[in-house]
């Protein structure tokens, strides 16, 4: 279900006598009407962790979104001046018939929302919530693109410790990729999937395999290093030369867990988040980035606020890097 944007949660420090160049995002953000500017950022909150749950994973993550906002109400603004609360997409949690979860629903929903705020000129940038909400935003970018080309060149980069093409009965936060790949399969479409951050020892020979048959690109963990950002970089430029509409999505477990600990699975090495700000960088300096999402905090097992915090510094830096400066 949708449920409107809660503004009481946007609050923070107010430097008055630094007039305009002294404001916060609590200061700027507004939520989401009819009226909001082409290129605005919209937040959309994904209040889910039903795959999670679904996964075996450690529940939490429904929180996800309210920190998010929490700890960027003080995020000083700077080249993105536009930005909009469009609210959250919660799972029914159980009050479905039958004690169902409602993540297909939500999913459903969150993709009717991405291909609106899509078509209103607006760029998505949605806080989660477990990782299975990939699989809805996807579906609503790739709705509002082929309501404009036959097949559209859509990529996914995906900055994660692990592939998510697992198999399964049931959709979760381990296969949202795998779904993707199975409709594009469906549509005639091509399957354009690069995930870096990838951990040997978080993923089965299982998962390797069927990333090689799916032609996914892919770098590990431990070829991340600083000293190794040049064939990184490398890796990614070509992959989105091949395309030109990108979803770009980061779970924030591909961070190592002492910067990340808030996260379900936390990972023993990781990748550094000086590298991960450069791909992202590198993502938005294309030109070809359509939407973004952050996935996988889970406020319950944060530190300090350390993740959250972390978390919000990449959200402002996406739309810095995208926003389109208004007064």
């Amino acid at each position: 279900m949708r449920l409107a944007p809660d503004m009481t949660r946007w609050h923070g420090r107010i430097d008055a006598a630094e007039g305009l160049l002294g404001r916060r995002w609590h200061q700027i953000v507004r939520p989401l009407t009819a009226t909001a500017p082409p290129g605005a950022v919209a937040l959309l909150g994904f209040a889910c962790d039903a795959g999670v749950a679904r996964n075996h994973g450690r529940i939490g993550a429904q929180a996800g979104p309210d920190a998010l906002r929490a700890a960027l109400g003080n995020m000083p603004v700077h080249q993105c001046k536009t930005i909009v609360d469009a609210g959250n997409i919660a799972c029914a949690d159980g009050a479905m018939p039958g004690g169902a979860d409602g993540l297909e629903a939500a999913q459903a929903e969150l993709s009717a929302t991405i291909a609106a705020l899509l078509a209103a000129g607006l760029f998505p940038l949605v806080l989660g919530g477990g990782h299975e909400m990939a699989y809805g935003n996807f579906n609503g970018l790739a709705a509002h693109l082929g309501r404009q080309e036959k097949t559209p060149r859509i990529g996914i980069v995906n900055l994660d410790a692990h592939f998510d093409l697992r198999l399964g009965q049931q959709g979760s936060s381990g296969t949202p990729f795998r779904q993707i790949a199975e409709d594009c399969a469906a549509r005639g479409w091509p399957f354009r999937y690069c995930c870096l951050g990838v951990s040997e020892f978080a993923n089965t020979e299982a998962l390797f395999e069927r990333a090689a048959q799916l032609d996914v690109v892919w770098r590990r963990d431990d070829e991340m290093a600083a000293a190794q950002m040049p064939q990184t970089v490398a890796t990614l430029q070509q992959f989105l030369a091949q395309v030109d509409h990108v979803y770009f999505t980061i779970c924030l477990d591909v961070l190592p867990a002492a910067v990340m600990p808030g996260v379900s699975a936390p990972a023993a090495h990781g990748v550094a988040l000086e590298t991960v700000e450069a791909l992202l960088d590198a993502v938005a300096a294309s030109g070809k980035l359509r939407l973004a999402d952050i996935a996988e905090l889970n406020p319950a097992l944060d530190i300090d606020q350390r993740s959250a915090r972390v978390a919000a510094r990449l959200v402002a830096r996406i739309a810095n890097r995208i926003g389109t400066p208004h007064a």
